[in-house]
């Protein structure tokens, strides 16, 4: 199993557009703090390759990546398809950018694509420039990943039913929030990659104890850093994100396990994005890393 680590920020990057907190000003000053939004490209098989949501820097994170580039042929690409974790905007938008392509599969829950074709209308605006195929992600047992190149297995999660704000309405749905679980049969290992957790369900501990590489939601430090660093009324738990520190937190619930285990999806108010906050050193001592843009992965 090959895993490219193509951003690790939470919504807006680092930095962000709009914000001047520190964390925003450093990455400016100092460009390699920058992360891009957070995604994942898996090798299914040669020269097929699939990313795990598409965010808005998806045509920036393909260039920075020669694995992912085009060729030998004028529009031949190893890009087989994407895979959503859930129906954020952050994770989704992208695959707006692919409409060059000329198909493009798109792995979902049935939440998160009925929310994409009926809200977001994705559908209907890709119709004109491409041939989107919807296939339903695997919630009981595991399926390959790519059926040209089988190998690969993939199932989902299911963790939570936190709704993207435009599906507020929306029914009632734990797989609207899922976590993706990767395994190589070759090798023998597996990867369980849950970059949003607004809970964290026992079948997500069953599924992370039998891992041997968890990449988890990584936002907040603790609970109160969204209200500490103003920018928002709301906890990390009321933001639909469990803080990495703190009693119920998940550095708690990663420390036991044997896998290797490393954060991603880091707010730009999260100390983690400076290399050198203190912060960092606490993690290494419950032997807890924090991935990096461009980092390889390979169980």
């Amino acid at each position: 199993m090959l895993l490219l680590v193509l951003g690790t920020a939470a919504g807006g990057g680092i930095p962000q557009w709009n914000c001047a907190c520190p964390g925003c000003a450093g990455a400016r000053a100092h460009l390699h703090r920058r992360r891009r939004h957070a995604s994942l490209a898996a090798r299914a098989g040669e020269g097929r390759w699939y990313i795990v949501n598409a965010t808005p820097d998806i045509a920036d994170q393909i260039e920075d990546r020669p694995e992912l580039h085009p060729g030998p042929g004028p529009r031949q690409t190893p890009l087989a398809g994407v895979i959503l974790t859930d129906a954020e905007l952050d994770h989704t938008l992208g695959i707006a950018r692919l409409r060059e392509a000329d198909r493009l599969q798109v792995l979902a829950t049935t939440p998160v694509r009925q929310a994409l074709r009926d809200r977001l209308r994705l559908g209907d605006v890709l119709a004109p420039y491409t041939d989107v195929t919807w296939r339903e992600l695997p919630g009981h047992g595991s399926e390959p990943l790519d059926p040209a190149a089988p190998g690969l297995q993939i199932s989902a999660v299911p963790v939570s039913g936190k709704r993207p704000r435009y599906a507020a309405d929306a029914p009632d749905d734990e797989a609207w929030v899922v976590a993706l679980r990767l395994y190589d049969p070759a090798s023998s290992t597996s990867v369980l990659y849950a970059p949003a957790l607004a809970a964290w369900p026992d079948r997500l501990q069953q599924a992370a104890a039998e891992a041997d590489c968890v990449l988890v939601d990584g936002t907040f430090w603790d609970d109160e850093e969204p209200r500490r660093t103003g920018i928002s009324s709301r906890t990390a738990t009321g933001m639909g994100h469990l803080p990495i520190d703190g009693p119920g937190g998940t550095a708690e619930r990663l420390a036991p396990l044997s896998a290797r285990c490393l954060y991603t999806h880091l707010n730009n108010t999260n100390p983690l994005v400076d290399p050198a906050a203190p912060q960092h050193k606490r993690l290494a001592r419950l032997g807890i890393e924090v991935a990096y843009d461009g980092m390889v992965i390979e169980p």
